[in-house]
Order: C-alpha cells, then sequence, then structure tokens
C-alpha cells in the first residue's frame, strides 16, 4: 500500500510548477508530442507543394536518348515551345528531331525493290548498247557510264529514276567556250577522219542537235518491239532519251538514256578554283586522280537555242559535265578513308543531302512556280558545305538536326543572294537565266518558315499531325 500511496503523496507536494526542476519534461507535459510534428509536416508539405509544378513538368518531358540529346539545340526548343501547342504524345518541341529520323527511315528504298529495278535497268542498258555496238557506226565505240542519285546511293522513296550516260570517245578535239560562264562548248576536230564526221557542220564543228536525233533514232529502233517500253515526248535542250518502263518490276521506271563525248584531255581553264577546294576536304592526291579523269560533254543547251555566237547555233553546243567526279566524290566523301564503313564513323552528309532533295520535291509539289530548281541545286550545296565543314567530325551522324538546318541556312544564303556557283565552275552561276529572283526569294522563304517550325510537311507527308495551331 506505501507503494500505491507514494505517488499521490508526490503529486501533493508539488505545488510548484514542474519546468523549475525539468524544464524539458516539463514542456513536453504541457505540448504534446503530435501537435509540433503534425505542424512541421505541414510546412514541409507547403514548400512540397510550392516546387511540385516544376517538378512535375520536368518529369513530363519526353526522355531522350544520348543521340537525339545531341541534336536538340535548347535555344530553339525554348522558343518553339512558347510559340506553338503541340499534342500529347507528339511533342515536337521536346524532340524536333524526331521528325528527320523517321523521314530518312521512309525514305530508304528497300534492298529487293532496288534489285528488281537495277536488274531491269542493266537489261535495257545492256539491250540498247548492243544495238549500238552492232547496228550502228557513228555509235559503236560507246561505254555505259552509270551516274546520278541511283549509283551515288542519294535515291530516295522508290527506285523509280535512272540516268546512263552511254558516251562516245573523241580524240584531238578543240573547244571553244561558248558564252561567258564556261558551262557550254562548241567542239570541233583537229585533224584526221572520224565516226562521227557525218555530224560535222560547214566550220567542222559537231552538230550536238544533229548527233543527238540520231541517237534518238537509234534507241527508237532498239526498243520498238518491247510491248512494256514507251519513248518518251522529246524535251528542248535535254540532252537524254527518256524511256517509261512498265509492267516488269514493282514500281514503273523512268530511265534516262543520255548521249555524251567523252574527252580526254586536261580540264578547260574556267574550272579553275573550282574542285581545287577540296584539297582541305579530302586532300591533293585525291584532286589530282579526280582531274586526270577528263571529263564529258553532252548536247544540252539554254534558252530557245536559236542564240548564234560566231556562227555557232546554241542548239549544237555541249554542256561540260563532271557527274562522274561528283559520284566518285558522294561515294568517298570522309576526310577520313573509314568515314561511313563498317570499321569507321558514320556521318550524316547523305542524309542531309536527301532530306533536301526531299523537302524541295515537296515544296515544288506544294507550288508549280519552283518547278525549275531541281535536285542538282541540293547537291550543289552539299559539295559547297562540305568544302566549308571539311572534318567528318562536322558532320556525325548524332548531329543531323543541326547538320541540316545548317545545310538550310546556307542553301537560303544562295538564293537570297541568287548565286549558286557550280561545284567546278565558279563562273557558271547556276541560279542565273531561268531562275528569276521572286522564285528564289520565294524557296528561301518557304524553306526557313519549314526549318523554324519543326518541319510540318514533313509530318504531314509521313501522315503525322503533330502541330495545332494556336
Amino acid at each position: 500500500m506505501s507503494g500505491r500511496g507514494k505517488p499521490q503523496s508526490v503529486r501533493a507536494k508539488s505545488p510548484e510548477p514542474a519546468h523549475a526542476k525539468n524544464p524539458v519534461r516539463a514542456k513536453s507535459a504541457r505540448q504534446p508530442p503530435k501537435e509540433p510534428v503534425k505542424d512541421t509536416k505541414k510546412e514541409t508539405q507547403q514548400i512540397t507543394d510550392e516546387n511540385k509544378p516544376k517538378k512535375t513538368k520536368e518529369l513530363k518531358q519526353p526522355k531522350l536518348t544520348t543521340e537525339e540529346k545531341a541534336l536538340v539545340p535548347q535555344k530553339c526548343v525554348e522558343v518553339k515551345t512558347g510559340s506553338r501547342m503541340v499534342k500529347k504524345g507528339h511533342s515536337v518541341d521536346s524532340n524536333p528531331n524526331k521528325i528527320l529520323f523517321t523521314t530518312i527511315d521512309q525514305l530508304t528504298i528497300k534492298k529487293k525493290q532496288k534489285s528488281e529495278s537495277a536488274s531491269i535497268v542493266n537489261d535495257m542498258v545492256k539491250r540498247i548498247m548492243d544495238h549500238m555496238k552492232k547496228c550502228t557506226e557513228c555509235f559503236k565505240d560507246v561505254n555505259a557510264l552509270r551516274t546520278g542519285s541511283y549509283y551515288e546511293n542519294l535515291k530516295i522513296s522508290n527506285p523509280d529514276e535512272f540516268d546512263v550516260m552511254l558516251t562516245v570517245p573523241v580524240e584531238r578535239v578543240n573547244i571553244r567556250a561558248f558564252g561567258d560562264d564556261g558551262a557550254f562548248y562548241s567542239v570541233t576536230f583537229k585533224r584526221g577522219k572520224h565516226s562521227l564526221d557525218r555530224f560535222l557542220d560547214e566550220d567542222n564543228t559537231i552538230s550536238a542537235s544533229g548527233m543527238l536525233t540520231e541517237f534518238r533514232n537509234e534507241v527508237k529502233k532498239c526498243v520498238k518491239i518491247l510491248k512494256d517500253v514507251e519513248l518518251d515526248k522529246k524535251k528542248k535542250g535535254c540532252p537524254a532519251v527518256t524511256l517509261l518502263i512498265n509492267g516488269t518490276g514493282t514500281v514503273p521506271i523512268s530511265l534516262d538514256i543520255v548521249l555524251g563525248l567523252e574527252v580526254r584531255s586536261s580540264w578547260p581553264p574556267f574550272t579553275q578554283g573550282g574542285i581545287d577546294k577540296i584539297d582541305i576536304w579530302l586532300g591533293t592526291k585525291v584532286k589530282k586522280e579526280q582531274k586526270f579523269k577528263g571529263y564529258y560533254l553532252v548536247p544540252k543547251y539554254e534558252g530557245k537555242g536559236t542564240v548564234e555566237r560566231e556562227g555557232v547555233c546554241a542548239r549544237d553546243v555541249w554542256r561540260i559535265s563532271f557527274s562522274h567526279v561528283e559520284k566518285s566524290i558522294l561515294t568517298n566523301h570522309g576526310s577520313q578513308k573509314t568515314c561511313c564503313e563498317a570499321s569507321g564513323t558514320r556521318c550524316c552528309r547523305k542524309d542531309c543531302l536527301k532530306l533536301l532533295k526531299h523537302l524541295l520535291g515537296l515544296l515544288k509539289a506544294e507550288n508549280p512556280s519552283l518547278s525549275k530548281f531541281c535536285s542538282y541545286h541540293a547537291k550543289t550545296t552539299l559539295l559547297h558545305a562540305c568544302c566549308s565543314r571539311t572534318k567528318d567530325s562536322d558532320w556525325e551522324a548524332a548531329q543531323l538536326g543541326l547538320c541540316f538546318q545548317q545545310l538550310l541556312e546556307d542553301f537560303e544564303v544562295h538564293l537570297k543572294d541568287g548565286m549558286l556557283p557550280n561545284f567546278f565552275i565558279p563562273s557558271h552561276n547556276l541560279l542565273s537565266s531561268s531562275h528569276d529572283r521572286k522564285s528564289c526569294q520565294l524557296l528561301a522563304r518557304r524553306i526557313e518558315e519549314e526549318r523554324n517550325n519543326g518541319f510540318p510537311i514533313f509530318h504531314k507527308s509521313v501522315g503525322t499531325t503533330s502541330i495545332t495551331s494556336p
């Protein structure tokens, strides 16, 4: 009983406050322990709630791969995010380069299609060459030169267009510039007889129009018995005989058979300062190798073909071609020999060109007034860009978005200035004559709009609607 009575006597004998002997215990007695804990949680929760929106916003951003992170210029992303609305699940702003990779994938031609189309074209070219060698005198020495986007591995979408040049070797010829830009020439033989003598004019000039007409007639004879092949209409100023091949492959094929003269001599003076630029890109050795290859002349003229200079009519002149050099450069395009090889690092030079060609094609389809612009303008822009940004590291595959933006900016500058020099002939402006200033400005403006708005035309072409106008 004394044990049970002791607490009572203690409580009875403690009239003074408890904190006088034990302040901590007394404080605890007055303030239940749960209340301060609860207040702390509220304060913490308030702080958390204040920061929560920022954290939530960050979490909603789509996760990018290491490759894609390198592609996104943060400045552009911030501007776009503030100016456009993006549907959930298709955030172009947070990943503006996704559409570029998607487009490249869709532009890639399937191997089976390539194989089938190539087989058809090879059979047709062989048939025509056999005819020329067996049934003609003037074209019996023709050789096939396969150039163009398909053979440069730059063809997009479908293997439906091919260019093959059938070249006739000529020796001991004089060429004289027709005009001041260095792109067109009249050709005469120095001495002796030649199988092409029948095409000589009174001044001993080889008539480009006369030789092309004969060439076209022979191709027509060769294919007239083929039911799935028809000869396309002749186009003014075009050096090609176009065959339309249907019903034998996965897609209809347009085959351009181009007549050419193969000239084995030093390049004309107008080419000085042209290909010399590749020294810092591909090296002096490569440049010398290319210049030893000679050049080609094709029966092409500008305008109506009625202009005469020194007794030579425009329709009888030849345009100089370096398509074989273009093919070689674009096939071996790296500053390092292993660029894009299995043992090397992949670059995005060709992907950038494919995207530019595709963009140009879509804009032309949208506005027929831009029809005079062609893929050669895109190719020339890339060649100039490669001489400005010479290292493979400037064109890393992971930097596709940035590199494509830079290439578009280059093209815009050429269009706005109305000046795109021929890569091999600096004095020849590819945007002169038939390309008026108004159309150049229009194309530059449309490209800039696409570039600044995440390429909506690409989204449309791949069936993706990702941008909603505010």
